[in-house]
């Protein structure tokens, strides 16, 4: 089924969730509001009674009635007097969401939309009508096989500050084939759930004195992230790429010229300093670095001049819009930006590509889906610069992704501000989709800070940035990672590669020489002296996914052959410790 019809479907299925909510409890239920999401859709409720899972079961059947009587669903529009009147009476009568969202519609100067679900003009119980743009099916009975899925806690509009609601979460399909994929799917996921394995693997934490959305990594945690940075460094570096510094914070005057303080000033930290001076956290390190490429005078001999940085920036998410790694207000970036001229862009580009393609295959995923991100041509008040720009600047992308040879497909409205990009979208281990690296080709903030190089005649030429992050924010992909391999990562990335296990506290000594000789090698390795069974301490180690476990006794020490437990299988396996080293050190070179 196309997106727009799977969209349209779940977006009438949770106007038939809000319906038979309102006609389970009458007078109980004050509806908010609710959107289709990419996997399903959600509806908010302020509820006089406590919705749980334990109510699914009839919210459910009724749902169903609904669906079954096949109401047809009809677009309407009212004047915003028109829809105050009508939201206050009835079923809406103290309603004030419905309000708040009129304030903003009429503020907009808009007519109010709203979708009926049911005869126009008539009342609930056999009607149901909200505010809504749509799209929507054209009658209940197209929506499909359907499910709710669970209840959690969400602030009005994210804000903490605001009432807590009760939402209600649920998907639906168009067949129940496709249902049941995706519920086995989901099942599946839950076991995977990074959140859940960044604890018992003791990777990262969160606190509530540190604040939420601020992770705080582990030795082991940290481990993991500075090896895939590392690696990932070690091929921007064998490709020019120069190291560079930036500060943390910014004056509003740096976002201002780059555009961002008008785009985006809600989602920055502002600070204010003893003297008055407005500063910000920075979101976004493209602005800095222009800075960087700016304070001397270059020459089109010194081009492509190629930055890279791993650094923090920092947004002010909504707290309800927090989850776990996913979404976090400090977020780590392996930042790249490449100012060059426009001779230089597709090698350039395809340099980038190379080093996206060798990392994720290394990572574990396999071919990625590649996007092209363009703008959306009905609100290009969303964007910087003059659309002759770019759509020259996006037809640049699509004859690069011809040239490269692979199969793409095209996204209006997913560019960022300032330009088009090609983003690449990683398919995990259970089949879901993940935007993961970005390139971005960008003529705008050149022009804004006015950048140029001296070129062979002695003139000044415009040059051009791309921008490229190959993690992305590293938090967000390693939550992605985590689930991919269900916290088992490949040897070359485990942040503890080698278990070693004493049979006793008479070979812990010897236990720890072998982890000094092996950690020189350069293995990551541990070792667990606690006073346990040697069957406890492996089973612990299994349960912390470590690829490999080494059982030291009487004869390991003596230099006989070990025995190896690894990981996925049943056998061990039996090699001499020469062997066995080699086994690790040429898995960690080779990324296997």
């Amino acid at each position: 089924m196309e997106k727009e019809q799977l969209e349209a479907m779940r977006h009438s299925c949770e106007h038939a969730l809000t319906m038979a909510m309102m006609r389970l409890w009458p007078g109980k239920i004050k509806a908010a509001m609710g959107p289709a999401t990419d996997d399903g859709f959600y509806f908010d409720f302020d509820s006089e009674v406590k919705i749980s899972e334990a109510d699914f079961d009839k919210i459910e059947k009724e749902m169903a009635k609904i669906i079954k009587d096949n109401l047809p669903m009809i677009k309407d529009e009212m004047t915003v007097a028109e829809a105050r009147e009508f939201f206050s009476r009835n079923t809406y009568e103290g309603n004030e969401y419905k309000h708040e969202w009129l304030d903003e519609i009429e503020g907009r100067g808009e007519k109010v939309s709203v979708y009926w679900m049911g005869e126009k003009g008539g009342d609930m119980p056999n009607t149901f009508v909200d505010i809504c743009s749509g799209p929507h099916v054209e009658s209940t009975g197209k929506i499909g096989a359907f499910k709710l899925l669970k209840v959690a806690g969400a602030y009005w509009h994210g804000d903490e500050k605001n009432k807590m609601l009760q939402r209600v979460y649920g998907t639906a399909f168009a067949t129940q084939e496709d249902l049941d994929k995706y519920l086995t799917m989901m099942e599946e996921a839950k076991n995977r759930d990074h959140r859940k394995l960044g604890v018992e693997l003791d990777l990262f934490t969160f606190s509530d004195l540190v604040g939420p959305g601020l992770a705080l990594w582990t030795p082991k945690g940290t481990l993991l992230r500075n090896t895939l940075d590392e690696y990932v460094w070690q091929l921007r570096k064998e490709r020019g790429y120069t190291k560079v510094t930036i500060p943390h914070i910014t004056k509003k005057a740096l976002y201002e010229k780059s555009g961002h303080w008008d785009k985006f000033a809600t989602e920055l930290f502002h600070i204010t300093t003893r003297e008055g001076h407005e500063f910000a956290m920075k979101p976004m390190n493209c602005p800095h670095h222009t800075q960087i490429y700016d304070h001397v005078r270059r020459s089109y001999r010194e081009l492509p001049q190629r930055y890279a940085e791993t650094t923090m920036v920092y947004r002010d998410e909504q707290t309800g819009e927090l989850s776990g790694l996913s979404r976090v207000r400090c977020i780590t970036q392996d930042d790249a930006h490449v100012f060059l001229r426009e001779s230089q862009v597709k090698e350039e580009i395809f340099k980038i590509w190379d080093i996206i393609e060798i990392f994720y295959k290394a990572t574990g995923f396999g071919k990625m889906r590649v996007r092209l991100s363009f703008h959306d041509p009905d609100h290009f008040e969303k964007y910087l610069g003059e659309k002759e720009v770019w759509e020259r600047t996006e037809n640049q992308l699509r004859e690069l992704a011809q040239e490269r040879g692979v199969e793409v497909f095209e996204a209006k409205g997913e560019a960022a501000m300032y330009g088009p990009k090609v983003d690449f979208i990683a398919v995990d281990s259970i089949g879901r989709e993940w935007q993961v690296a970005t390139v971005q080709l960008d003529r705008n903030l050149p022009e804004r800070f006015d950048l140029n190089c001296i070129n062979e005649k002695g003139e000044q030429e415009r040059i051009v940035m791309l921008h490229a992050a190959i993690m992305g924010s590293i938090e967000r992909f390693l939550s992605i990672l985590i689930e991919h391999h269900a916290g088992a990562f490949p040897v070359w990335m485990a942040p503890v590669q080698i278990q070693l296990v004493p049979v006793s506290a008479k070979h812990v000594e010897g236990a720890k020489n072998l982890l000094t000789e092996l950690v020189e090698l350069g293995i990551r390795v541990d070792i667990d002296e606690a006073d346990e069974t040697v069957g406890n301490k492996v089973r612990k180690a299994v349960g912390q996914k470590i690829p490999y476990i080494v059982v030291v006794g009487d004869k390991e020490l003596a230099g006989e052959d070990w025995m190896i437990r690894v990981r996925g299988q049943e056998n061990q396996e039996k090699m001499k410790k020469e062997e066995f080293v080699e086994k690790v050190l040429d898995e960690t070179r080779e990324r296997k």
